[in-house]
């Protein structure tokens, strides 16, 4: 599949086709994000990915929080049969990718040079604007300006009968000197392309970065891919391969799904957040907690287990207008948070306290908002039961307040043996905001025809909240199966009816 239209300039301004690796589960976050951050359309996934087409800047992809890294899709295709065909002919096959469809390539080459060009020449107007002085002093030149330019046309055009050529040329140089800032920026929109095009492609240097899972993963190496298609790319491109320190790299994912093509848009991963310092629960994971709270301004939000503060950072840049209190019996935990937030620029945003998650020193019902993540007892041991926690926390909710936990596969099963909800669940669920998950996309056959087939991340996630029973008051309205790398683990988000089984 192309990465974006074909035409003689590209760019994102046409609508790129992008895709994003997720954390396993977190797939209708991510999608929910980009329709909502990046106003994307085609939005479709597979497991551990989800492609869409936007027009937004680098700027804009940096903003996205539940991806891992963003990719500017060469092409997607069906999976490589290996069972009934020989090493060599799937070697050639796989050449095909380029040599057969070399204006994929050639056109995702000129949207990714746009979108570093673009975002280049924004920096630079940027750093014009930095200095407040300049800006003012700028401010007051564009005035006197227009004025001198609304003369001068007039002069201009009075006089223009009787001066020579070469002075009216002059004239007309020295007005189009007063453009606005905003009539430069737009020239400076309208020359990235040009620059794109007259790059000579020759120029780039590369390298492929090569995944193999499922069958082709037993019959060809992550480096034997690499080789055959850095060849291709050399032979059909004269584009010179840089392991080291490339220019450009090509990343090629290939299962028994699908096989994928893309460049990385930025080199360090969007989940590595620049702003924590020192890391621990997953900041992809920690953002779609709290982005289930339903979070509004002036709330109260409290991390009763908060450990390092992730959840609470990651909520505190999204929704900063909010009062946020995170609490923890260790001492090394709460420096490590405090560490983080002045990482983070968000010292004295949030509040730090050393309590026990079963002694609040809040009063009944005075929490609107209450996400935490329970330790799981490989780093840390719970030291109490899931069931107290849950009802010390039950009690400082108010009614109508929202509770998002991360739970592991141990604390589930408790809750389930120990039932003792007295509200019936709603078997239909409550309401949510969450969006139907769309059905994964397959690539179209050579006859143009497409197929689809039917999510499983939904079903997924409805069998999860059903086996979950009401916990006193608390009531299950969403759950989330996610992976954590070598564990998986429950995003549980509960709200609290007026009714009470304790």
């Amino acid at each position: 599949m192309a990465a974006g239209p074909r035409g003689p300039e590209p760019g994102p301004a046409a609508g790129a086709r992008f895709f994003c690796t997720a954390g396993r589960g977190l797939e209708p976050f991510l999608m929910r994000e980009v329709r909502v951050r990046l106003q994307a359309t085609q939005v479709e996934y597979v497991s551990g990915k989800v492609f869409f087409t936007t027009c937004s800047d680098l700027n804009m992809l940096k903003t996205l929080k539940s991806a891992e890294r963003v990719f500017l899709l060469i092409k997607k295709q069906f999976p490589f049969n290996v069972s009934s065909v020989s090493k060599g002919k799937l070697f050639n096959e796989m050449q095909r990718l380029i040599n057969d469809d070399p204006e994929s390539w050639l056109n995702a080459i000129s949207i990714w040079k746009n979108l570093l060009e673009l975002d280049a020449k924004k920096e630079k107007l940027s750093q014009r604007d930095t200095n407040p002085l300049k800006r003012k002093m700028r401010e007051n030149d564009t005035v006197i300006a227009k004025k001198l330019k609304a003369g001068q046309m007039q002069e201009t055009q009075e006089n223009r009968e009787c001066q020579p050529e070469k002075q009216i040329e002059e004239d007309t140089r020295e007005q189009g000197d007063f453009l606005t800032e905003r009539e430069t920026f737009q020239e400076l929109q309208n020359d990235v392309t040009k620059a794109t095009d007259t790059h000579n492609q020759k120029d780039l240097t590369f390298r492929v970065s090569c995944r193999c899972s499922g069958a082709i993963a037993k019959t060809l190496s992550a480096q034997e891919v690499g080789r055959i298609i850095g060849i291709a790319l050399m032979k059909q491109f004269g584009w010179k391969a840089d392991l080291r320190s490339p220019t450009l790299e090509i990343f090629i994912h290939l299962n028994d799904i699908y096989s994928v093509m893309g460049i990385p848009v930025f080199r360090v991963p969007l989940a590595s957040r620049a702003y924590i310092k020192t890391a621990g629960l997953r900041s992809t994971v920690a953002w779609a907690m709290a982005s289930l709270a339903e979070i509004k301004a002036g709330a109260f939000v409290l991390d009763p287990m908060c450990g390092l503060g992730t959840i609470l950072l990651e909520a505190a840049k999204e929704w900063p207008d909010v009062y946020y209190v995170g609490a923890d019996v260790s001492d090394s935990q709460l420096l490590g948070a405090c560490d983080n937030l002045k990482a983070a620029g968000l010292a004295g945003k949030v509040e730090l306290l050393k309590v026990s998650v079963i002694e609040l020193p809040l009063p009944s019902g005075s929490v609107d908002i209450i996400i935490s993540d329970i330790p799981f007892g490989k780093k840390f041991t719970l030291g109490k039961d899931i069931r107290s926690i849950l009802r010390e926390m039950e009690r400082v909710l108010h009614v109508g307040g929202t509770l998002v936990l991360l739970l592991s596969e141990d604390h589930r099963r408790r809750l389930q043996d120990g039932e003792e909800g007295s509200i019936p669940l709603n078997p239909k669920g409550s309401p949510t905001h969450e969006p139907e998950v769309e059905k994964c996309w397959i690539p179209k056959e050579k006859n143009g025809t497409s197929e689809t087939v039917a999510p499983s991340l939904e079903a997924k996630n409805q069998e999860c909240l059903h086996k979950m029973p009401p916990f006193g008051s608390l009531v299950p309205v969403e759950c989330y199966k996610v992976s954590l790398g070598k564990t998986d683990a429950f995003i549980h988000k509960y709200k609290k009816s007026d009714s009470s089984g304790l």
